[in-house]
């Protein structure tokens, strides 16, 4: 198992840098099995990991969980650190708001650290309650090995790396008890209220004791089952897939994967936002049937016309989720819409939609939004500096970029190692190279 893990570690990560890898560790048997593998790997190839708890405190024990954890991890050799969820605890969907809190956390940490990669201890187990659930009607996604932080902003220019996915937790217990190592068993998780432990009693058992991780559309035990889950997704979205084109415009054909159509609507949408599996099906069908037409979804406006189909920001949908003119902080970058950051370097400037200020911009920025759909326009960001009530596209003491490009060549599979995330960090401008993977040469959607 230990060499398997490893395996994985070194397909995706880089040996020897100074960025720290991050670890998710909550003090449950997962996560201390997924450190203890962790910190065998690293140093062997010379890393250093960054352990993250988070403190939920919804149990009268997190406290002292915590710092148990944090006692682990320091007894390891491994930096570590505590985030506290202070929020107010809401009535109803508290495992989704802590699970949403825990990943804005957690990716927040990372980032600020440097870290582009989070090790996370979901296992087979995870992944087949989740397909449980989803069959129960709970609206979770599919437990990818790799994929982008589910939140954002917080989560932006970090990936999720869960190497444990084709391990039984079962077998992670069996690791902890030949180490010597001790976990916590959060009682949450055998609490029938919660749609996770419903479907973790419906595992079945063994003669021997622990459950066994079972497919639940096969049937299969994990022995038996051919295939781990998170592979072979970069060859169902290819070709054709979406193609960014400047000012958070994407373009494809008519073929797109419907994942990487979810993907896209949600990227330029700037949100979390994501099409329902009958809404995707249905926008899906219409593409294949040919007609011209348009579409609004999570924000994004649809445009198919002949072959090719554009995605935008729909600058209606900004002003009806009351998106405010954004005040810059000096030497701060601030994400404005969830699709651009804006860092100013002098005080006394405000981001803001065209939506409503274009007739006061210079005759020479109307000329360069005349370039984009008329639909568009109204979405691009303006600057509006003190005193002056002319609004412009840009000025020589603010840095704009589009995140668009960026989110979506991870929501796509198209960064598969840590390296791609390292160059898309240092040099963001270049992450339309990510796209430029089909075998003619061509961009998706071009003639």
């Amino acid at each position: 198992m230990t060499a398997k893990v490893f395996a994985r570690l070194d397909a995706r990560l880089c040996p020897r840098i100074p960025a720290p890898l991050a670890v998710a560790v909550s003090g449950g048997g997962d996560s201390v099995a997924l450190l203890a593998m962790a910190v065998d790997w690293a140093r062997l190839r010379g890393r250093r990991l960054l352990v993250l708890t988070v403190d939920h405190r919804l149990n009268p024990e997190s406290a002292s969980w915590t710092r148990r954890a944090g006692d682990q991890a320091r007894a390891l050799g491994c930096a570590w650190r505590s985030l506290i969820w202070d929020a107010p605890v809401p009535g109803t969907g508290l495992p989704a708001a802590a699970r949403a809190a825990r990943h804005a956390l957690i990716a927040g940490a990372a980032r600020e650290a440097g870290a582009s990669v989070i090790l996370m201890a979901h296992t087979l187990d995870d992944a087949v309650e989740a397909d449980l659930m989803r069959a129960e009607g709970t609206p979770i996604g599919r437990v990818r090995e790799w994929s982008p932080s589910p939140v954002w902003p917080e989560g932006r220019e970090v990936q999720l790396f869960r190497p444990l996915l084709d391990v039984a937790r079962a077998d992670l217990r069996a690791l902890l008890v030949a180490r010597g190592l001790d976990w916590i068993e959060d009682p949450a998780n055998a609490d029938l209220r919660f749609a996770r432990a419903r479907a973790r009693s419906r595992l079945p058992l063994p003669s021997g004791g622990g459950r066994i991780a079972c497919d639940p559309t096969t049937g299969l035990s994990l022995a038996e089952r051919s295939e781990p889950p998170g592979e072979g997704v970069r060859g169902a979205l290819s070709p054709p897939a979406p193609l960014p084109t400047g000012e958070g415009i994407v373009a494809f054909d008519r073929l797109v994967d419907p994942r990487a159509l979810a993907a896209t609507l949600t990227c330029v949408g700037g949100g979390v936002r994501t099409p329902s599996g009958d809404q995707l099906e249905r926008l899906t069908r219409r593409l294949h049937d040919g007609g011209d037409f348009h579409a609004t979804l999570c924000g994004a406006r649809l445009s198919a016309r002949a072959d090719v189909v554009q995605v935008h920001r729909e600058p209606g949908d900004q002003r009806r989720a009351g998106l405010a003119p954004l005040r810059l902080e000096p030497g701060v970058g601030a994400i404005w819409d969830g699709r651009y950051e804006v860092t100013a370097d002098a005080p006394g400037l405000t981001v803001a939609a065209a939506l409503g200020r274009m007739a006061s911009l210079a005759p020479a920025d109307r000329a360069a939004l005349s370039a984009l759909p008329a639909a568009a326009r109204g979405a691009v960001p303006v600057l509006i500096r003190d005193g002056d009530s002319r609004p412009v596209l840009a000025a020589p003491d603010v840095r704009m970029r589009s995140l668009v490009p960026l989110r979506l060549a991870g929501a796509l599979d198209l960064m598969p190692h840590e390296t791609d995330l390292i160059a898309a960090r240092m040099a963001p401008d270049a992450v339309n190279a990510y796209f430029e993977f089909h075998t003619d040469g061509r961009p998706a959607g071009a003639a």
